[in-house]
This record gives structure tokens, C-alpha cells and sequence, in this order.
């Protein structure tokens, strides 16, 4: 095999052709329940659950999957927070010989009827709260989902709490009618667990997982993950913390599950990695600022995956002090930039190497991957996973490939990428040009192989003829001191066509400042025709599910202001 120039890159130990295992997604569980029994799996607000213990809740879902007609070519949903209801429908989905949906519970009606619908998904799991099961119970009868499985928070939580849940937060537990459309959670696992065994015989073509990518860009669309894909993803994480010295231990680790395992990212990098591993999972709901840096003091987390906002909330809290973060040993960061700031002021805080990552849905997270010992580079997502080959491609011409140090569009090849999109060959067809996976991130790779996100192609701004990435003005504004989040979106320009607009955000107590000089910081930071010709300081920024800061909202917020001024003139 030829060799690639971030080879000479990669930690010591560490393998880029390393060999791939090919083998059903449910194995995990079955070979980590075989090796670590009596170690815990999952720990949900303080009750914990072994590896044995999971797995056979995980057959016994696996039957009464079965009984209620799940087999091959059968797709269950699940619309799920953190809890172990999760990571038991999960599996016991895969063992039936189902095929895994996720939903995310923060998804519009319309987007949810979609999904639905085009997954062709008629069971969906679910869970008793009034944040969640409404929106699904609404689905019934409106569209093809027939029948709803439901748990409740309180049977997963430790004696005494799962008494007093009930009464001490009885708002939160949502009415769930007792019908032929609803299934409880005990009525699924009331069984012996003898489930029908059901052989994967080509993991390479059978999909574990239809995941929906965002639809930023339009309808959804589900990305076919295949069982070899998903084992290739988590060995890939497993082979990069494996060097010389290794930096996790098998067995011996605790993750922190804040991100919804529902999202590609925690549900390869937290939930599989981590059952592989032998890792206790600490499953949070949601991010909860001072949850988090509570369990990594008093439970002594050791891995935390996040999302830059979740790293800025941490190193702005005014009483970080009072936690002890010193357990940690490897943090993450994807879903969105890492600015360089950040990364160095949670480094200093808590004496944990923060790496960034990239990756997608159509790569079952897995792209690129920084070093934590060795070479790393500021601004860099770092080098070509184990098994990844990564090549730049011209922006109009997608077919030609670019040396080194231009910039282009990324495109991806491995094990973890994607079979395709479901139901849609035209779209597979395109996003597949000249074999290679076309990611939309723009960027370019250095002499040493590692890779500088420029932006998303789909985020581009064109002002006045001139290419401008938001990410560019985003990383010199994050450089002043009051500014804790912003985001930089292209708005309509009568003259140039388009010109940046930035969002900011400030850190609590932190002076405000101007437009003007805001423009005067920036002189020396930013071209001219990156120059933003607007700023506007909220109280808040939008965001997606994992924290990601999202521009969608604002851009639709400005072009609707657009088409008013636009009615506006003509009226006059």
C-alpha cells in the first residue's frame, strides 16, 4: 500500500492501514458483556447497571421486539434523551434483525412526520415525559406510525428515587393513554430473553442505522449506515487512543454522555467506543453546566466528548474553581470549529488535552482526528483517521484533485463512510462524484497531512466577486475579550450581492462595544472584503441539539427582514 503523508504524522503506535473488523454491530455488547460482566456499563443518575446486567434487559428487548413483528428489513425508531432505555432499545433492535431510526426530540412536527414516513417507521420507542412523548403521541394518525413503546425516567432511577419521582416532579410525567397503539416498557422485556437469533451475513451491505442528516440544505435525508461501517467508526476511535503510551485503558474508564446519543457523534464516540471498551457510560439528559463539571469531580470522569460551546460555558463558569477536573484524561471536540482560544484556556484550566475532530453523519462520525501526544497544529482538525484517505477537490470542477496547500473541497473515502443515501440514488450519485464522498467542507491539507477547515461550502459568502468564510471573521472576533460566542452569516447586499453580519454574544459581565469599534479591532485581523458591515449583540445565540451554534435561524431572520425593507421601498 502506498504510503500517505500524514502517515509520518500519527502518533506512535498508531497504525493508519490497520486491519478492520467485519462483524454484526450487535457483537459489541455480546463479546463486552462475555469480558467485563461486573464491571457497570451505565451509571443514570447515580443508578448503575452492569455489562451482564444490560445485556440481558438487551435480549429481553430483543424478543419482545420479535413478538411485535421486528425482523429484517423492519425499522424501529427511537426518540429517546440519555437514559438507559436508549442503549437497551438499541441493541435489542439490532438483535431482532431490525434496522435503528434516530429521531431527535427537538425536531418540528413537519420534520418528524418526514422522517417517519420516508423510513418507512411504524414502531417508534419513546419515553414518558411531557418534554418528549406528546410530540410523538401526536404522530399516531397522522401518519404511517402504528405503535409506541413507552418507558418512564422512574423506573430506571435507584430506590428511593424512583418513588419519589413521581411526587416530586410529577409535572414532568406525561399522560400516556393504555390502547392498542401503546406499549409499556415493562410489557416489552416481560420475557425469558430467549430471542430468535438472527444472523448479519454481509455487514458491509446490511444498514444498522438510518441516520437523518440535518436538512440545513433541505428535506432530510437518511444516511445508510452499514454494520461494518458503525465496527469500523469505533475502532477507529479505539486504534487512536491505542499508541505508545496508550492513553485509555480498557476497562477502566468513564465517559461523560452528554451529547444525545441519538446524534452520530456520541453514539459512536461515547456509546459504542465505550461498550467496546469496557467503559462506564455517565448518561446526562442534557448539558447542565454544573452537572457536568459535578460528575467529573465527584464521580471522576475521565472522558469527555463535548462541542466547543460546552468547553466555553466551563472555562466562563466564575466557579470552575471549586471543581476538581484533574480525572480527566481525553476530551473531544466536534460538531462545529474549535476556536484556538478556547481550546487553550480549558488545556490550562484543567490540565487535559482538548483535541479537535471532524467528521459527518455519512462517516459515522469518524474523519479526521488529532493527535494527543505528538504533533498537533493550532486551527488543524487534525490527520486522516486509521483507514481514511482524504483528498482536496476543485470547488467547480469536483472531478480535479489539488496539490497541497490549495484549498477545495474535502472529500473522504474508508471503512465508515456511508453505503449511500436511503431511497435517494440521485443524491448518493452526487455526493459520491468520481467515488469519492463529497463532504461540502471546504479546506485544504498541509505538507505534514494535517487538515485546516476553511467552512462550509453551503456557508460561503460571495461579496463583491471575493470568496469570504465566515470562519475566518468568526476567529478574529473570538480574539476580543468580552466576546464569548458569535457567528458570522452572509446577508443581502444591493451592491456587493452579499456582506458578512456578525452575532455576538457576551461573556457574562463583560463590557459591550460598538460597531464601530468592533470594525477598528478588526482592521488589523480580517481583509477588507471580509470586513463585517453589521453587528448585532444578543443575549443568546441559536443552537442545534449537541450545542452547535446554528446560523439557519439568523439567516431566515434576514432574509424575511430583506423581503420586508424590499415591500417596504416598493410601496413608497
Amino acid at each position: 500500500m502506498t504510503a500517505q503523508v500524514w502517515e509520518k504524522s500519527y502518533p506512535a503506535g498508531v497504525r493508519w492501514d490497520a486491519e478492520f473488523p467485519v462483524a454484526p454491530l450487535y457483537s459489541l455488547i455480546d463479546t463486552a458483556a462475555a469480558k467485563f460482566g461486573d464491571k457497570y456499563l451505565c451509571d443514570f443518575m447515580d443508578r448503575r447497571f452492569t455489562f451482564r446486567e444490560m445485556h440481558g434487559l438487551i435480549n429481553r428487548a430483543a424478543k419482545g421486539f420479535q413478538q411485535l413483528g421486528v425482523k429484517k428489513g423492519v425499522h424501529v425508531g427511537l426518540f429517546l434523551p440519555n437514559t438507559p432505555h436508549y442503549i437497551i432499545a438499541f441493541f435489542g433492535i439490532l438483535k431482532a434483525g431490525g434496522t435503528v431510526v434516530n429521531y431527535s426530540p427537538l425536531d418540528a412536527a413537519k420534520e418528524l412526520a418526514h422522517k417517519i414516513d420516508d423510513s418507512q417507521t411504524d414502531i417508534m420507542v419513546t419515553v414518558g415525559l411531557n418534554a418528549v412523548y406528546p410530540q410523538m403521541g401526536r404522530m399516531l394518525g397522522s401518519t404511517r406510525l402504528k405503535k409506541l413503546i413507552v418507558g418512564q425516567l422512574q423506573e430506571m432511577l435507584p430506590f428511593p428515587k424512583n418513588l419519589l419521582f413521581p411526587l416530586a416532579r410529577r409535572k414532568e410525567i406525561a399522560a400516556v393513554p393504555r390502547d392498542e397503539h401503546h406499549v409499556t416498557w415493562r410489557q416489552l422485556l416481560d420475557n425469558d430473553g430467549r430471542y430468535t437469533p438472527v444472523a448479519v451475513e454481509d455487514p458491509k451491505n446490511e444498514v444498522a442505522v438510518l441516520q437523518y442528516t440535518g436538512g440545513t440544505t433541505g428535506v432530510p435525508k437518511g444516511a445508510m449506515l452499514t454494520h461494518a461501517n458503525l465496527v469500523a467508526a469505533q475502532h477507529q476511535a479505539k486504534l487512536w487512543t491505542e499508541g505508545d503510551p496508550p492513553i485509555l485503558t480498557e476497562g477502566r474508564e468513564k465517559v461523560l454522555a452528554v451529547l444525545p446519543m441519538f446524534h452520530i457523534y456520541a453514539l459512536t464516540m461515547i456509546l459504542l467506543a465505550g461498550v467496546r471498551g469496557g467503559a462506564e457510560i455517565i448518561l446526562h439528559p442534557r448539558f447542565e453546566l454544573h452537572a457536568v463539571m459535578r460528575d467529573i469531580d465527584r464521580k471522576k470522569a475521565t472522558v469527555f466528548p463535548g462541542v466547543p460551546t460546552m468547553y466555553m460555558a466551563i472555562i466562563s463558569a466564575p466557579d470552575v474553581g471549586r471543581y476538581d477536573l484533574s480525572s480527566l484524561k481525553y476530551c473531544g471536540s466536534g460538531g462545529a470549529p474549535l476556536p484556538v482560544e478556547i481550546q487553550e484556556r480549558f488545556e490550562g484550566m484543567s490540565g487535559c488535552k482538548l483535541v479537535e475532530g471532524w467528521g459527518m453523519t455519512e462517516t459515522c462520525a469518524p474523519g479526521l482526528l488529532t493527535p494527543v501526544i505528538g504533533m498537533r497544529k493550532k486551527g488543524s482538525a487534525g490527520l486522516p483517521a486509521p483507514g481514511c484517505v482524504i483528498d482536496i477537490v476543485d470547488v467547480d470542477e469536483p472531478l480535479k484533485l489539488l496539490p497541497l496547500g490549495q484549498t477545495g473541497e474535502i472529500c473522504i473515502t474508508g471503512p465508515n463512510v456511508m453505503k449511500g443515501y436511503w431511497n435517494k440514488p440521485e443524491a448518493t450519485a452526487e455526493a459520491f462524484a468520481g467515488g469519492r464522498l463529497h463532504t461540502g467542507d471546504v479546506g485544504y491539507m498541509d505538507g505534514d497531512g494535517f487538515v485546516f477547515l476553511v467552512d462550509r461550502k453551503k456557508d460561503m459568502i460571495i461579496s463583491g466577486g471575493f470568496n469570504v468564510y465566515p470562519r475566518n471573521i468568526e476567529d478574529a472576533i473570538y480574539l476580543h475579550p468580552s466576546v464569548e460566542e458569535v457567528t458570522v452569516i452572509g446577508i443581502p447586499d444591493d451592491y456587493r450581492g452579499q456582506s458578512a453580519k456578525a452575532f455576538i454574544k457576551l461573556k457574562a459581565g463583560a463590557p459591550s462595544f460598538t460597531y464601530e469599534e468592533l470594525r477598528e479591532f478588526l482592521q488589523d485581523k480580517v481583509g477588507k472584503h471580509e470586513m463585517p458591515v453589521a453587528m448585532e449583540i444578543r443575549p443568546a445565540l441559536p443552537k442545534t441539539i449537541v450545542g452547535k451554534l446554528s446560523k439557519k435561524e439568523l439567516i431566515e431572520e434576514e432574509a424575511k427582514k430583506h423581503a420586508a425593507a424590499g415591500a417596504g421601498k416598493a410601496a413608497e
